[in-house]
């Protein structure tokens, strides 16, 4: 398979996340409100405070897809923003909104460590 037809399939994993998170968040949004209607005890807030965190965790995923999806549009999707080198399709198989070639990837977080 070329690279551009495994670039096409990450795409549509891409575009199939989006599509289940989105679902997801507004049930989990719906969720919310119901329990914060119905919370009159610590187990009822526990259990918002659980829900808004996985909500967060996943509205941050969904804006990096989406960011991924506007690479994909712009036809730079796999491309390193920083050394502008292909992005492994290995890499981008495990996280296909990944912005940075491994080697960059560390680089950055060395730096961040100090």
């Amino acid at each position: 398979m070329s690279r551009q037809d495994e670039l096409a399939e990450l795409q549509r994993v891409l575009t199939d996340r989006r599509d289940s998170l989105q679902g997801r968040l507004a049930g989990d949004l719906s969720l919310l409100r119901e329990l914060a209607a119905d919370a009159a005890d610590d187990v009822a807030f526990a259990a918002i405070e659980s829900d808004s965190q996985l909500a967060d965790v996943e509205a941050s995923e969904l804006k990096k897809i989406g960011a991924a999806l506007g690479q994909c549009r712009a036809g730079k999707y796999g491309i390193c923003e920083v050394c502008g080198t292909n992005i492994s399709i290995a890499r981008l198989t495990a996280l296909p909104y990944a912005t940075k070639c491994i080697c960059c990837q560390r680089q950055a977080e060395r730096e961040a460590e100090g």
